[in-house]
């Protein structure tokens, strides 16, 4: 049967659903980390949306919630922070993070980006760090972002930057398709480097009716103590490569690991990996 239009779509979310309620563990283990290293990003997010106290907020794909979960400081007790993911594993271990910090302005939702099952008009800012990008159709996801924002509300939204810039994830990617023989992630299904060019991010907000749009990069830098520690916790957090990983015959794994250890190298210094890498952040309002 030949899957088409809508279908196809269908097909590409329940895919990206299941996938990131598999890895909802791992993230769980490593949120911290993905805060720490992604501080900065939230901070551009966070200075785009400018969050006020009493304010509504919503982050979409939210993972473990780092966004959300700073946001809600910013917002305060009469404030009100959703962090919402397709996952509910994943919208378990915001929930859980949340309880811990003593948060009692949060609360979550499954929320899908391309159908938000939400009034119109509901927040006051809504934050989105690297989900987009997973996106089937990132316009419509925009525009449901439109849709439930307030007047002048305030959107602001992170993806990664091009692959070549983020080579602790891109070589990676590479070594896993010349190994299999084919792209990965295939070509139907939105990949971590999707919305790589700024002025492709830009008209995803223009063409959502979106105004006063800013985009621009953050640098975001990848530094491990070993090959080993890297490639434990890459294999552990990248999304749609973290099954197909784990699935591989031990022999396959063994020189999957010898070619990307190959591709590394120019990274290695005496302190260990250190790889450069770039976000792309963009920010914009609904018309007041």
């Amino acid at each position: 049967m030949t899957v088409k239009g809508n279908d196809m779509t269908a097909t590409s979310n329940q895919h990206l659903h299941g996938l990131w309620a598999a890895v909802a563990g791992s993230w769980a283990e490593h949120a911290d980390y993905a805060d720490a290293r992604g501080v900065d990003v939230t901070n551009e997010l966070l200075s785009l949306a400018d969050p006020q106290p009493g304010d509504r907020v919503l982050e979409l794909a939210c993972g473990p919630g780092g966004a959300g979960l700073a946001a809600a400081e910013c917002v305060g007790p009469t404030g009100d922070v959703v962090l919402s993911d397709v996952a509910a594993a994943m919208t378990a271990v915001a929930a859980r993070r949340a309880a811990a910090r003593g948060l009692t302005n949060v609360s979550t939702r499954e929320l899908d980006l391309e159908r938000i099952v939400e009034p119109d008009a509901a927040y006051d800012v809504v934050l989105c760090r690297e989900g987009l990008m997973f996106a089937s159709d990132p316009i419509e996801a925009a525009r449901e972002i439109r849709r439930v924002l307030r007047p002048g509300g305030r959107v602001a939204v992170a993806v990664w930057g091009p692959r070549e810039r983020n080579p602790w994830l891109g070589l990676v990617f590479d070594a896993v398709s010349a190994h299999l023989g084919k792209p990965v992630p295939p070509p139907c299904v939105p990949g971590p480097f999707s919305l790589s060019d700024v002025n492709v991010l830009r008209a995803v907000f223009d063409a959502a009716a979106l105004t006063d749009v800013t985009a621009g990069e953050v640098s975001v830098p990848l530094r491990e103590a070993t090959f080993d520690a890297w490639w434990e916790r890459t294999s552990a957090l990248a999304g749609p490569l973290v099954n197909l990983l784990k699935a591989l015959p031990e022999d396959d794994s063994r020189v999957l690991r010898a070619r990307v250890r190959d591709l590394v190298a120019p990274y290695t210094t005496v302190d260990g990996l250190q790889f450069p890498g770039v976000a792309l952040v963009a920010g914009a309002r609904r018309e007041a």
